[in-house]
């Protein structure tokens, strides 16, 4: 039975998506994701591949909001990731990673589907307070990225149609799996009043 899963972080029950490998909430604000193998949500806008097994825990947040996390992954595979997701159907979603390049480097990489998916990797990140943020503006989303240095870059900006869930997501699509630790989580029903810098 998919029963709700409380993480005191995050103001609503969460749900699967799709069951991982293994799970732990740790405390009020860290929870553990464990992908098994090519395991990926992803829709090839050049091609029919069409993806949709990767592990997900989504809930939903009404109005104005922030979720951020720091983002621990064990990147051993091309395209092993971390993710803050954004999940409206099986045909509309969004996904904001911190994952492995092909060059084996760590980088920040998001993706818009709207039927079929897009993809846009950003920049190769380094350090261990790498930091994703997903925000909803009004009907618009933004994803932001801190470094450590405190500063939210803004990469993304978009929208997205209906009333997406929104949560936390592991994938090894070409690896054997990955474990993605979400530390730090923090939710705010605040409106960003900068979305340019973040503030």
């Amino acid at each position: 039975m998919n029963r709700p899963v409380v993480l005191p972080a995050f103001p609503a029950p969460l749900r699967w998506l799709n069951q991982p490998v293994g799970w732990n909430v740790d405390g009020d604000d860290a929870l553990a994701i464990e992908a098994g193998p090519n395991t990926d949500l992803f829709t090839d806008p050049g091609g029919p591949d069409r993806f949709a097994n990767a592990p997900a825990l989504v809930g939903r947040l009404d109005g104005d909001f922030t979720l951020s996390a720091r983002i621990r992954v064990d990147l051993l595979s091309t395209y092993d990731a971390g993710v803050l997701v954004l999940h409206g159907d099986e045909r509309t979603w969004a996904k904001f990673c911190l994952e492995m390049s092909p060059q084996g480097r760590p980088t920040i990489v998001s993706v818009v589907t709207r039927g079929v998916s897009d993809d846009c990797n950003s920049f190769t990140a380094e350090g261990d307070d790498l930091r994703l943020r997903i925000s909803r503006i009004g009907s618009a989303f933004a994803f932001h990225v801190s470094t450590g240095t405190g500063f939210w870059h803004l990469t993304r900006y978009f929208a997205l149609d209906g009333d997406p869930e929104v949560g936390f997501l592991a994938q090894s699509p070409t690896g054997q799996g990955c474990t993605v630790r979400f530390e730090d989580i923090r939710y705010s029903a605040k409106r960003l009043s900068d979305l340019r810098n973040g503030e």
